[in-house]
């Protein structure tokens, strides 16, 4: 009776095994069709001017606008960390502004306010942390200072 016993349990036992590995493929099948979000690399990113730089007493305020370049859309929420203004398009890398960060009205744009000692062309470099990036997006454009 031990014995018919075993044979009928191992029946039992290899039938909830067969039903559990099919049930586990048709989970994995599953996940294989959902669609997958991929982090891009900071490479997947740029910063374009958005809109005519305006003075504002002694500062100029500069709209940028971070894209997400696959898909051509603006990243919102982004952090601005890092800025620097600078002549290097005008071949004086070496002749600074102050340039920070601040709140711009509308979702997508991010507002630098600089404060050039002259006109001309200017490069503003950015840092910028991307939600879902472990690395920081960096960019460069180039601004027209009016006089």
């Amino acid at each position: 009776m031990g014995r018919d016993m075993s044979i009928f349990n191992h029946g039992k036992v290899a039938g909830f095994v067969s039903r559990a590995l099919a049930g586990a493929t048709m989970v994995l099948a599953a996940m294989n069709l959902m669609p997958v979000h991929a982090m891009g690399a900071p490479q997947d990113y740029r910063f374009e001017i958005a809109g005519t730089p305006e003075k504002s007493g002694k500062a100029t305020i500069i709209k940028v606008r971070l894209v997400h370049v696959p898909d051509g859309k603006p990243v919102s929420g982004a952090i601005i960390t890092q800025t620097r203004f600078d002549m290097g398009p005008e071949g004086m890398a070496t002749m600074t502004a102050p340039a920070k960060s601040s709140p711009a009205a509308e979702p997508g744009l991010y507002q630098i306010e600089a404060e050039p000692s002259m006109a001309g062309k200017w490069g503003l470099t950015l840092g910028a942390k991307v939600q879902g990036e472990a690395q920081t997006v960096t960019g460069t454009v180039v601004v027209a200072v009016p006089k």
